[in-house]
């Protein structure tokens, strides 16, 4: 890992990162156990790598494929590593995409 790269990530650059807002983070800390983001002892959080590979993959498993907030939590617990692999794949894909359409609309 890169000394560089930055460790730990506010709520709010969590939130903007992913295209979501600071509540719907918030409501996602209570409902999936496995998210569980820094607290200070003023309760600001700050979100880490892993943080932000769960996040990812709860958008993936909820917005991509579909799945409710139950059914992620059950195939988060079941099988996390194979699922972020999944999810970080499709968001390289779309970055990809995003690049490719930027391309021909310059065309």
């Amino acid at each position: 890992m890169n000394k560089l790269e930055k460790q730990y990530f506010s709520i709010s650059e969590t939130a903007e990162m992913f295209g979501v807002k600071t509540s719907l983070l918030r409501f996602w800390e209570n409902t999936f156990e496995h998210l569980k983001p820094f607290k200070n002892q003023k309760g600001t959080r700050f979100f880490t790598q892993k943080d932000l590979e769960m996040i990812r993959t709860i958008i993936y498993l909820t917005k991509e494929k579909g799945y409710t907030l139950q059914g992620a939590k059950e195939v988060i617990r079941s099988n996390f590593a194979k699922t972020a692999t999944f999810a970080e794949a499709v968001q390289q894909l779309n970055t990809v995409k995003g690049f490719l359409l930027e391309i021909k609309n310059n065309l």
